[in-house]
């Protein structure tokens, strides 16, 4: 039996139909609507495309899931039976929105506008290395009203994605009413503003979507939007009728059971069509590949390096060290790639700017999508180091941090100008509590570096590592961190791992666990301490959320702590400190925290530092008091 490809689409989604209808009936939660309008240009863009050669697609608009995990089955890449029983029931993979532990989806989304910059990434990362594959994204036209899609957009355009590929399902209904009362806005006409190639057609007529398809494949420079206007139910009668009218009753409801019997067997296929996609599944040339993450931490293929080592009389600052050893490990490791949002100088990203220009990428004022662009090019095959204030990068985009942790990445995140170090700039820009919007991250880890020596060591030991990380410094400069003889603490033998804790001074008295800019303030503490016979231990912590043997083995000693930080202490360094002691069963008789408690104004670091009481002079009153 010959069949054409408008056949096999529409026998295909005549299958996906059924499906989407039965898990979310089973369910009895879902988004059956736009998996409905939707289905037409997936089923037409699987068998004639990706059937074929493979190539990814980005699920943005990620509560459409019932309309993917069809697909995936129709495929055959998936099990049927298992999408239908388990959908969105618990242990199930089958999530409510699309996750990477199904084979086929590429980044789990769920957050509107996230997906589209992750495609990005993915088609950047493609062009840097010559690849010339496609990268298909589907976005909603409700998630037209996030920011983040116009990011997306421009950021697109600036590249030349040609090889970047986008629909919207048009359905004009969002989740509470229709488009046109929630948000009015021209998706057509903001995608020509913003220099795409742009395809008007109806998403339900095959010969539209195939030529579209055909067009957009075509590589002119830049990337294609195809605006597809579609009925929300479509297909599904009872659903389609409200659709028509543009009502959002099916956007996020289910349909019970019985009202789904009739549908159901409207959409039966027949023996002959079920042979049709029998035969169809067979010459399917590709089968996807099975997410499996590294272990967390663990030891990568990055090259490291030789460490940096600066010596007593050198004062600089983190965030120079920090760009001193990003290009040493760009020079390195051809994978690695740089990332700022119109920062480059500040953030110090700019020596790979220079050296390695194509490798730098200029998101401009866009953190969100810088965050996701990064997602995009770890699953391209780079490590990006991804550079902003710490403001921006915890609170503006912590949404795409977190979506990057489910989502279990390789994404370097260093925030410089945190704390009360950026000073002059005021409370708008003194980043407190950028380090507890990562404390309840999964697979994040934590860094904060005390000197510079300490800096290069974590930012090469994060590039070799697995994993995404926040790696958060000052703006001030610091003093090398030296031994009683002079010498380097951070010395070129100094080995560091993830949690590491190191003495940098004995005592007996009192426990000062201090993090950041804060340690060099403690160790000044300490040399008064010294001269008034009062033996305190300063500890340097890395981390917020890892913690050694080397800090415990101390605070059993002295039975008194003090930890000072340039961070709100409550969702910082003494919160969690004081959590893990209480979790190893280490009791104290004293403990204080010294941090950020108040918003400061404008002024010098030095000036910031002694008005919170994170300077040397509060942390000896403070001593002086516990013993």
């Amino acid at each position: 039996m010959s069949i054409t490809q408008v056949q096999l689409a529409q026998i295909f989604a005549q299958s996906c139909r059924k499906t989407i209808l039965q898990m979310t009936a089973n369910a009895g939660s879902g988004h059956p609507g736009g998996s409905l309008s939707s289905i037409d240009y997936l089923s037409a863009l699987y068998t004639s495309v990706i059937a074929q050669t493979g190539e990814p697609v980005f699920i943005s608009n990620g509560h459409i899931s019932p309309a993917v995990y069809s697909v995936l089955a129709e495929m055959g890449w998936v099990s049927k039976k298992e999408v239908i029983d388990g959908f969105r029931k618990k242990d199930s993979k089958f999530e409510g929105h699309v996750t990477r532990q199904v084979p086929g989806i590429w980044y789990g989304t769920g957050p509107l506008g996230i997906g589209l910059s992750v495609a990005c990434g993915v088609a950047l990362g493609y062009k840097l290395k010559k690849n010339k594959r496609t990268v298909y994204a589907i976005i909603g036209d409700g998630e037209g009203n996030e920011g983040q899609i116009y990011e997306a957009m421009n950021f697109a355009h600036k590249f030349g994605l040609d090889n970047l590929v986008v629909a919207m399902d048009y359905n004009r209904v969002q989740l509470s009413d229709k488009t046109a009362t929630i948000m009015p806005y021209n998706p057509v006409e903001i995608f020509k503003a913003g220099g795409w190639n742009v395809l008007e057609i109806n998403g339900h007529n095959y010969d539209d979507i195939f030529e579209a398809l055909d067009i957009a494949r075509e590589k002119n420079g830049s990337p294609t939007f195809i605006c597809a206007e579609t009925i929300m139910g479509k297909g599904v009668d009872f659903m389609e009728a409200e659709g028509i009218q543009y009502k959002a009753t099916w956007h996020g409801k289910a349909p019970m059971p019985e009202q789904i019997i009739h549908a159901v067997e409207q959409l039966q296929l027949s023996a002959d069509e079920e042979k049709i996609l029998k035969n169809f599944r067979k010459k399917i040339k590709v089968t996807p590949s099975v997410f499996k993450p590294i272990d967390f931490a663990s030891k990568n293929s990055i090259r490291s390096g030789k460490p940096k080592v600066y010596t007593g009389d050198v004062l600089t600052d983190c965030r120079s060290a920090y760009g001193a050893a990003l290009v040493d490990l760009a020079t390195l490791n051809k994978e690695v790639v740089a990332l700022t949002a119109d920062l480059a100088g500040s953030v110090k990203t700019d020596g790979v700017q220079k050296k390695f220009p194509l490798r730098h990428i200029e998101c401009g004022v866009a953190e969100q999508c810088m965050i996701s662009v990064s997602a995009g090019l770890e699953i391209a095959g780079f490590v990006p180091f991804c550079s902003t204030f710490g403001v921006f990068m915890t609170s503006r985009a912590k949404d795409q941090a977190r979506v990057n942790d489910i989502n279990k990445t390789n994404v370097k995140m260093v925030a410089t100008h945190c704390g009360l170090s950026v000073g002059e700039d005021g409370p708008t820009h003194q980043a407190i509590d950028d380090s507890g919007s990562v404390v309840g991250f999964f697979n994040t880890m934590q860094l904060e570096p005390a000197d510079p020596n300490h800096c290069d060591r974590l930012v090469r030991f994060i590039a070799s590592h697995a994993g995404n990380a926040y790696l958060r410094m000052g703006r001030h400069t610091i003093p090398v961190l030296t031994r009683d003889n002079g010498k380097p603490f951070f010395d070129a033998r100094y080995e560091y791992y993830y949690g590491r804790t190191d003495v940098l001074r004995t005592g007996t008295s009192v426990t000062i666990v201090a993090l950041g800019g804060c340690v060099i303030e403690a160790f000044h503490a300490w040399e008064v301490l010294k001269t008034a016979g009062i033996s305190v231990e300063v500890v340097v912590a890395s981390s917020i959320k890892a913690f050694d043997h080397t800090v415990f083995d101390s605070i059993k000693k002295t039975k008194k702590v003090l930890t000072v930080e340039d961070h709100n202490p409550y969702s910082g360094l003494g919160g969690m400190l004081a959590r893990e002691l209480l979790t190893h069963g280490i009791s104290v008789e004293r403990y204080e925290m010294l941090g950020v408690t108040n918003y400061q104004l404008s002024g010098t670091a030095e000036e910031l530092y002694r008005g919170a009481g994170i300077d040397a002079d509060t942390i000896l009153a403070k001593v002086k008091q516990m013993v």
